[in-house]
């Protein structure tokens, strides 16, 4: 873990001030993502060279447990309606699902791109506000990454799930192959732990009542609210298994259904 005084690079700076990146910097294996809706929520997805994105998705309109009428608005990465000019390179991808291969210009659905980091430090983490951004997990080489979002184009990445398995999941894994292997919290999902981080950060509100100032308010609320993202990250978490591609189909299953099947598969995998 780095010192105290450790100095921030170049890069690490200007990562805290926006993760954006140019179109022809993108390398093949680079996780890559775009804010939908206002910032609202990011879509995440794996570049895989000669501009096109593996990423996983639902379709529009299509539920996913949450219950509520904006699901089809908020959740879905796909167009909310069949295009009447489909993309000569994609056609129309309004109904797909699953893990499915986009046009870079597709992916971003006229969004703004930006790079996820990885092997980023505490103190960088902690700073970055907002989740879905970042982790202090190390990224794998190249190949490795790019033969997962391959394999998995092919065979699937388990039934979709807001908190655990959605479209960063599917880009966290195929960067580090690592696969949270307890029912008891998210998955690997900044987005979704950030959720959690801000529950846990509401249930230690009681330790406000130390300050009465505002800004000495504000700072027990945001500490908290760091505190819990970086322990629920897929860098420092310790429910966590290096999983292989080719036996990830054998733990993922109809996760909403059947939410001990990764548990008990993985269980019978380390006994």
């Amino acid at each position: 873990m780095p010192s105290e005084s450790r100095r921030w690079s170049v890069p690490e700076i200007a990562g805290f001030l926006s993760n954006k990146i140019p179109k022809d910097e993108l390398k093949p294996g680079d996780h890559i993502y775009s804010w939908r809706n206002t910032y609202l929520y990011a879509h995440h997805g794996i570049y895989v060279g000669d501009g096109m994105v593996i990423h996983f998705t639902r379709a529009a309109g299509q539920e996913i447990g949450t219950g509520t009428v904006l699901d089809p608005f908020i959740f879905s990465s796909s167009p909310l309606h069949p295009s009447d000019s489909p993309c000569p390179r994609c056609g129309d991808q309004s109904r797909t699902e699953g893990v499915i291969s986009s046009c870079l210009e597709c992916f971003l659905s006229g969004g703004e791109l930006y790079l996820f980091q990885y092997g980023v430090s505490p103190g960088l983490f902690i700073a970055k506000t907002r989740g879905g951004t970042c982790t202090i997990a190390p990224s794998d080489p190249p190949k490795h990454i790019l033969h997962r979002a391959v394999f998995l184009l092919q065979n699937g990445f388990g039934g979709y799930n807001i908190f655990k398995n959605n479209c960063e999941d599917f880009a966290i894994y195929c960067k580090t192959g690592l696969l949270v292997f307890t029912n008891h919290s998210v998955g690997r999902s900044g987005q979704a732990t950030s959720f959690l981080a801000a529950r846990a950060a509401i249930f230690l509100s009681p330790l406000c009542f130390i300050t009465t100032s505002v800004s000495g308010l504000a700072a027990v609320g945001y500490g908290a609210y760091s505190i819990s993202r970086y322990f629920y990250d897929i860098g420092v978490r310790r429910d966590v298994k290096k999983i292989p591609v080719e036996e990830l189909i054998l733990c993922l299953g109809p996760l909403e259904s059947e939410p001990a099947t990764t548990t008990d598969t993985l269980k019978e995998k380390g006994s």
